[in-house]
């Protein structure tokens, strides 16, 4: 589901502010509930949800809603009995499509919607119609099955759905969020961030790149590749490439 990106200068204005922004207010778990309350001023809303799904476990991990929840306890009977049927919800677990930014819409017109089982039972009774939801890679969950995902879904009320800006704005900050939430796992684990150069690199070395391959493809030589992975090895506080990469990005098979 490939989106054609139509986005002004205030928008990228607003996404470069949304990615660059010093967050101090690091959560247990998730990000930091200052970018997802910008995100709700990026792409209007009524409600975002940010968190885990392991549809293997039929489980939710982390939880994070902008705005807050009451602290009642959500039934989540409802949405599993339908998960399967619904083609949006199900969508990533049966394509293995998690780069898609979609919604309802995609797959349902309105009237199909309305008669499914996961908008009467799950969707309808919390005031909500229309859902934009984007995905990241969770890697192996406690079930040992496929099937986990983060799930970032804002929600909308009766009314206007959303447009091919909003897909297209979280098309383009996909991958930074991604980053946000991996830096957020280091700091979480005390584990020092890497430059965005070395990030780089690193990926190129989880490839199975060579330090050779490596330098062709950043355009440096072999010599300072190594000074690079030196570099990473202390900071990471290893001494191998392998122990670097899955430092690094723990998850980074799913990826």
């Amino acid at each position: 589901m490939t989106a054609q990106v139509m986005v002004g200068e205030l928008d990228l204005r607003r996404l470069l502010g949304i990615v660059t922004g010093n967050r101090s207010d690091l959560p247990a778990e998730g990000l930091p509930l200052s970018l997802l309350a910008d995100l709700t001023d990026l792409v209007r809303c009524d409600a975002v949800s940010f968190f885990t799904l392991d549809s293997g476990a039929r489980a939710t991990g982390f939880m994070q809603d902008v705005p807050a929840q009451d602290g009642g306890e959500d039934d989540d009977g409802p949405f599993w009995a339908h998960y399967w049927d619904s083609d949006p919800c199900c969508y990533p677990d049966r394509s293995g499509d998690l780069r898609s930014v979609t919604r309802i819409s995609d797959f349902y017109s309105g009237r199909q919607w309305r008669s499914t089982g996961m908008y009467r039972d799950y969707l309808r009774p919390a005031g909500f119609e229309h859902e934009l939801m984007m995905c990241l890679p969770a890697g192996p969950g406690p079930s040992g099955a496929p099937g986990r995902s983060i799930r970032l879904i804002f929600f909308r009320g009766p009314g206007p759905d959303f447009c091919e800006r909003d897909r297209g704005l979280l098309t383009l900050l996909r991958p930074h969020l991604h980053e946000a939430y991996r830096a957020a796992e280091l700091r979480r684990r005390g584990t020092p961030e890497l430059t965005l150069r070395q990030r780089e690199l690193l990926h190129l070395v989880a490839e199975g790149c060579t330090n050779a391959q490596v330098g062709r493809r950043l355009g440096v030589s072999e010599g300072t590749v190594r000074r690079h992975l030196e570099n990473i090895y202390a900071r990471l506080q290893v001494s191998s490439r392998t122990a670097a990469v899955l430092q690094a990005f723990p998850d980074r098979a799913a990826v």
